[in-house]
C-alpha cells in the first residue's frame, strides 16, 4: 500500500517550541492559570512608528501588487546599511535577500548550499528548526555536543573531531537559542579561521545580535574573519530586535551567486514577502535602536531574576545566559526522583509533570538535542516570571 505522506515530509517533527506554546495558550483560554515559558518572542508590542508605516503602506496602490522576489529595493538597501551600522559587515543590496522570516532564510541557505549526503556540523543544544531544515535540503546534521560545564560553547577541537571528508558546512549561532550563550570575540575568530582553513561554508544566525548583557559583546563572524566572507551566509531579521515575530520578515546575506540562487528558489516557493510587512521592516531598520534598548533593559532584569531563582531550586543547575532571552537549566539532579507519585526519568516527563501539576510550561531539552535540560524563555512579564519559577521551586523541592 502506498504511503499517503512522503517519507521526506513524514520525517519532519513538529516544532516543539510552537507546540508547547500552543498547548499553554489553549489551557489559558480554557481558564487555567498557566505560566508559559515556551514562546521565543518578546512580550512587547511592535513600536508605534513601525505600525504607522504599515498602516500607510496599506493605502499605497503599489504595495497591492507583486514586488521583486528578492525584496523591495529600498529595504534591501536599508538592510545593507543597517548591517554595516550594527555589526560592521559591509554588503551591497544585491547581497541581500528578504525572506518570510528567519526560518525561510535558513531553509533557503541550506537548500542552496547542500547536496544529498553533505554533512553539517551542528553544535548542540540547537534550535529545533536547524536539523529539520538541513534534512529537508538533503543534508546530514552532525551534532557536536556542549554542556553547562563549557557554558554551552563548542571548541575548535570538538569541531575538528566531528569533521569528515563529507563535511561541507558549519552552523554557528551567537547569541544562542536555546542556551543564551554568547561566544567571546576571540572564540568567534578562532572558529571562523578554522572553518576558512578547512574550506567549509558557515551559516551564522545573528537574529539575537542586539540582545547581549553585562560584559558580553556580539561579534559577527565574517567581520572577525574577512577571508571567510565568500563562504559565509548570515541570517537575520526584525522579529526579536523590534518585537515583530508575527510580521514575518527576515533576510539572508551572502555572496551574490548564493543570494541569486536562493532568490530563484524563493521565486517558485513564495515570491515576494508581503509588501506591508516589508514597509514595516523598512521603518524598523531605518529607525534608531531606542526601542530595543528599552526591551533589552527589561530582559536583563528578568534574566538576573530567573537565574537567581532557578539557582535556588535543589537539583537544578543554571549557567548565566549572556544573550537572547532564554535560560537553559540542567534538570538532571531531579530525574529518577519521586515527585507527586511519579518518577520522571527524562526532562520531557519532568516538563509534562510541571504542566500537569503546577501549570507551568517549559520546553524539554529533548527538543534541542540535549535531554536532561529545559528551555525557559524570560520574554514574559516580571510578575508572571516570578510566579512561574516560584511554582517550580515549590514542586521540585518535593522531589525525594
Amino acid at each position: 500500500m502506498t504511503e499517503r505522506i512522503s517519507r521526506r515530509v513524514a520525517a519532519i517533527t513538529e516544532s516543539a517550541t510552537l507546540a508547547v506554546d500552543a498547548k499553554a495558550k489553549a489551557l489559558k483560554a480554557a481558564g487555567h492559570p498557566v505560566i508559559g515559558f515556551g514562546a521565543g518572542e518578546p512580550d512587547f508590542p511592535t513600536p508605534d512608528y513601525i505600525v504607522a508605516a504599515a498602516e500607510a503602506a496599506c493605502r499605497e496602490p503599489r504595495f497591492h501588487r507583486y514586488s521583486p522576489t528578492p525584496g523591495l529595493p529600498e529595504l534591501r538597501e536599508a538592510v545593507a546599511a543597517k548591517t554595516a551600522r550594527d555589526s560592521g559587515y559591509q554588503v551591497t543590496a544585491d547581497q541581500v535577500l528578504i525572506t518570510n522570516g528567519g526560518k525561510q532564510a535558513l531553509y533557503e541557505a541550506f537548500a542552496t548550499l547542500l547536496d544529498p549526503g553533505d554533512e553539517v556540523l551542528l553544535p548542540a543544544p540547537y534550535w529545533t528548526t536547524y536539523p529539520e531544515s538541513i534534512r529537508l535540503a538533503g543534508g546530514v546534521p552532525v551534532e557536536v555536543l556542549t554542556d553547562e560545564q563549557s557554558g554551552y560553547l563548542v571548541s575548535v577541537g570538538q569541531l575538528e573531531a566531528a569533521t569528515t571528508p563529507r563535511t561541507r558546512l558549519l552552523v554557528f549561532v551567537s547569541p544562542s537559542n536555546p542556551t543564551g550563550a554568547v561566544y567571546p570575540p576571540e572564540a568567534v575568530e578562532a572558529i571562523g579561521r578554522w572553518a576558512a582553513e578547512k574550506g567549509l561554508w558557515v551559516v551564522t544566525d545573528e537574529i539575537y545580535e542586539h540582545l547581549v548583557y553585562g560584559a558580553a559583546r556580539f561579534s559577527s563572524m565574517p567581520v572577525s574573519v574577512p577571508e571567510l566572507a565568500d563562504r559565509c551566509v548570515v541570517v537575520n531579521g526584525v522579529a526579536k530586535t523590534y518585537a515583530m515575530t508575527g510580521w514575518r520578515v527576515g533576510w539572508l546575506l551572502g555572496p551574490k551567486d548564493v543570494v541569486r540562487a536562493a532568490g530563484n528558489l524563493q521565486s517558485h516557493a513564495t515570491s515576494n514577502v508581503a509588501n506591508v510587512s516589508q514597509a514595516a521592516a523598512l521603518a524598523a531598520v531605518r529607525g534608531d535602536l531606542s526601542a530595543v534598548a528599552m526591551m533589552r533593559e527589561a530582559f536583563d532584569r528578568r534574566r538576573q531574576t530567573i537565574v537567581r531563582m532557578l539557582g535556588d531550586i535543589p537539583g537544578v543547575t543554571c549557567p548565566e545566559p549572556l544573550g537572547a532571552f532564554y535560560a537553559y537549566p540542567s534538570l538532571k539532579g531531579l530525574l529518577g526522583k519521586e515527585l507527586r507519585g511519579r518518577r520522571p526519568s527524562s526532562s520531557a516527563e519532568l516538563c509534562e509533570l510541571a504542566l500537569d501539576e503546577v501549570e507551568v510550561a517549559m520546553v524539554p531539552g529533548e527538543a534541542f538535542g540535549t535531554p536532561g535540560y529545559a528551555r525557559l524563555s524570560y520574554a514574559l512579564g516580571d510578575d508572571d516570571l516570578v510566579e512561574g519559577v516560584t511554582r517550580l521551586h515549590k514542586l521540585f523541592s518535593e522531589a525525594h
